[in-house]
């Protein structure tokens, strides 16, 4: 299994009075590691960057659940969250993409702030019904599977 490291930054506006990243701040910074990971444009050379997006493109995606475990609190960093993503299982037109959000590549006591997974389901935009992956977008997330998310409770 082959984890996909994704550097997010975080901006001032993502903590709250308490001084720690906030809950929706962290379904942001998911969306933000997901797109880079999975969203085909020209400045994306990733193998696993596939799905066009934007108006017009041929596939659509919804997420039809999503799920986070805060582990810790995340505080203020300068240097990128390491946002690892893998796949914890590909279905017949759905995706469940699993995520540990880590601190700085190179922490001297590295932490893990949260794991999560978001099952992304793919559309046709035309019929608005599921499509089903294709063999080209399996072969790129193939090689990322793993174990899927195990939660605490």
């Amino acid at each position: 299994m082959s984890r996909i490291h994704v550097p997010i930054s975080l901006r001032w506006s993502d903590l709250d009075a308490y001084g720690h990243v906030n809950n929706t701040a962290m379904l942001r910074l998911l969306e933000e590691a997901r797109i880079s990971v999975f969203w085909a444009d020209a400045d994306n050379e990733s193998s696993t960057a596939v799905l066009a997006a934007g108006p017009g493109a041929p596939t659509t995606t919804i997420i039809a659940g999503q799920r986070i475990e805060y582990l810790a609190q995340v505080p203020y960093l300068r240097r990128p969250l390491d946002v690892q993503l893998w796949i914890g299982s590909l279905g017949g037109a759905s995706i469940e993409i699993c995520y540990e959000v880590c601190s700085p590549v190179g922490s001297e006591e590295p932490v893990v702030f949260a794991r999560a997974a978001t099952t992304l389901v793919l559309m046709d935009p035309e019929t608005q019904r599921p499509r089903r992956i294709s063999a080209t977008e399996r072969a790129a997330w193939e090689p990322h599977m793993d174990e899927p998310v195990q939660f605490r409770r």
